[in-house]
């Protein structure tokens, strides 16, 4: 019996330590580590202008001193729209105007514009000055609508996110997708992102806090952000089946206290 209960004794032990070198650690689950407290500066991340390519889509919106021409690129259905606030991400579409493949821009009066890998403040002049012999001083408003980024792997909620702002970090898509699993590797996040029609794959470090001033800090459209499993992806205490071992032990002693 005292030879049985070294047995069961070593087993538990070996669980035991199984379990320490495959638990996830407190310091792994942290953004942005550092070994003070004292206030650290860093200087704010550049964010390049966004270059339009083919199937980008744009609201426009022109407005002039008169008012019959004021919204000449859009129809009365569309302005309804806008103003009641039922627009959704995916139904902007219907109230813009399409890229094409080739990069121009198709709209009523001025024609078709080229486009492609011109910014939006270039857009914006070349609509302006097209416009400048029919209108009087107008001005023109331009979106991009579609803004979407992709969040997968292990996160809470992966998925397929538009978004609004000029400027989204990498923190805000993670907070999109509902923060990262206690088994994310923070040190290694994918990004894949699509640079002069060249595929880049960036991995980005969370755990360091020099990533707030990092070109990649600051997403673009159509960024795609992967993140990695730790390779010690192993059963912690809430998952560790504590019933099933302690079961199976009751057993053996019990079975061992009758054969005898």
């Amino acid at each position: 019996m005292l030879h049985l209960i070294r047995n069961l004794s070593t087993i538990l032990v070996g669980i035991l330590l199984f379990m320490q070198t495959g638990c996830i650690t407190q310091r792994e689950m942290e953004y942005l580590q550092k070994d003070d407290r004292t206030p650290k500066s860093f200087k704010e991340a550049d964010v390049s202008e966004y270059k339009l390519r083919a199937d980008d889509e744009l609201y426009i919106q022109v407005t002039s001193l008169d008012e019959a021409a004021d919204n000449i690129l859009q129809t009365s259905g569309n302005q309804l729209l806008i103003n009641s606030g039922s627009i959704q991400p995916y139904g902007v579409s219907l109230v813009s105007y399409t890229v094409s493949k080739k990069g121009f821009l198709s709209l009523p009066i001025i024609g078709a514009i080229y486009v492609k890998d011109r910014t939006l403040p270039e857009v914006r002049e070349i609509i302006i000055d097209s416009l400048a012999n029919i209108l009087n001083q107008p001005s023109v408003t331009i979106k991009l609508v579609n803004r979407y980024i992709s969040v997968l792997g292990e996160v809470r909620n992966p998925g397929h996110f538009p978004y609004a702002q000029d400027k989204l970090t990498i923190f805000n898509a993670i907070g999109a997708a509902g923060d990262m699993t206690k088994y994310a590797n923070r040190k290694e996040v994918l990004l894949t992102r699509n640079e002069n029609g060249t595929n880049l794959l960036i991995t980005v470090d969370l755990t360091k806090p020099d990533v707030l001033e990092s070109s990649y800090y600051y997403l673009r459209p159509n960024d795609v952000i992967y993140v990695k499993p730790l390779k010690k992806r192993v059963w912690g205490t809430s998952e560790f089946p504590f019933s099933l071992i302690l079961s199976t032990l009751t057993f053996t002693l019990l079975f061992y206290s009758v054969v005898k």
